[in-house]
């Protein structure tokens, strides 16, 4: 038995009428069911006519490799996202804390951030938090960003990294180390050193520089390598640096060695070439990318990554000469 009805011939102009009725009601449900439960993630197109518009605001210092590498990744995650991004930093805390004030005035519908200094970051959180913007964290304040109220945090743990470093010294036969900090006051870096004495077997001092001042630095770590011929190994924790300790270590006259956390191009040449004897890698260019990648996924389809209540690690991944090469080209293209 056929039960369909009897088929009925419209005019065109009653389509193309009909058409335009219907087109106009399923535009209006759209927008207005995206309208009507604010809490809800938006819809994939991104919040407002232009697309989501995302800010990574970092604690770094311009013409710093180590943020070039951050940046990447973040315009790496906005191009696949169709995010349109905005990169701004500053190493002083007052003026980091403005540019995320800055963010929240300027309608961004999600920004990323670093906790070098957590407390100067409290307010401005609270204010975007209070403006519904979400807030995730990378990089630095590992400890500090669910008291913070971050949804989420990208990063490395720098106690676990520091303890790794400690054990790796063991095993290289160090007794007598310099911890470089070139940011007095830095919780990432002031962890990295507190991890290292953790586990390592011999004597550990931290040297305390201004990381501004390139030359002075080399002139601190050859005055302490003349002033004490027992330091047998230096661990620095920027890439750069530790190829200021090679050149510190022949100025002072001194056989001490040299390890870093974290790596560039001219590092990992000198892993290879037996100049430093390893570096630890926490994966900035994979930071940057998983920080805006997940306040895309938030704003899209409601996706926290760690469920809120874990971080995401990028490290610490150990670079040697052993695999130094395999990461050679990466460091190359700026990416590790």
């Amino acid at each position: 038995m056929n039960t369909s009805l009897p088929s009925r011939r419209f005019p065109r102009h009653r389509l193309a009428a009909l058409a335009a009725t219907v087109g106009l009601l399923v535009t209006g449900c759209s927008a207005f069911g995206a309208a009507d439960d604010s809490s809800e993630p938006d819809d994939a197109s991104g919040p407002g006519a232009g697309g989501m518009k995302v800010t990574l605001v970092t604690h770094g210092s311009e013409g710093d490799a180590f943020w070039d590498r951050v940046r990447k990744g973040a315009e790496a995650a906005a191009a696949k996202d169709g995010v349109k991004l905005t990169y701004v930093s500053d190493p002083d805390p007052a003026g980091q804390a403005e540019l995320v004030r800055e963010a929240v005035r300027d309608g961004a519908d999600g920004i990323a951030l670093t906790l070098a200094k957590p407390q100067a970051m409290e307010a401005p959180v609270n204010e975007a938090r209070a403006a519904d913007v979400p807030v995730v964290g990378l990089n630095s304040g590992i400890d500090a960003w669910k008291p913070a109220g971050l949804l989420e945090f990208f990063g490395q743990d720098e106690s676990v990294a520091g303890r790794a470093v400690g054990e790796k010294l063991n095993g290289l036969k160090a007794e007598n180390a310099l911890c470089v900090v070139h940011e007095q006051g830095n919780v990432g870096l002031e962890a990295r050193c507190a991890g290292v004495k953790t586990t390592f077997d011999g004597t550990i001092e931290n040297l305390y520089v201004d990381g501004t001042d390139e030359r002075a630095v080399s002139g601190i770590i050859t005055a302490r390598l003349r002033q004490d011929p027992t330091i047998d190994q230096v661990v620095t924790l920027r890439a750069d640096f530790a190829l200021t300790a090679i050149e510190a270590a022949a100025e002072a006259g001194s056989d001490a060695d040299v390890a870093t956390f974290d790596l560039n191009e001219e590092l990992v040449d000198a892993v290879r070439g037996g100049n430093v004897q390893f570096a630890v890698d926490q994966q900035p260019y994979l930071q940057g990318y998983l920080a805006v990648d997940a306040l895309w996924l938030y704003r899209t389809n409601g996706n926290i990554s760690g469920g809120g209540v874990a971080p995401v690690l990028t490290g610490p991944a150990f670079v040697t000469k052993a695999n130094a090469d395999a990461v050679a080209g990466f460091a190359a293209g700026g990416t590790r």
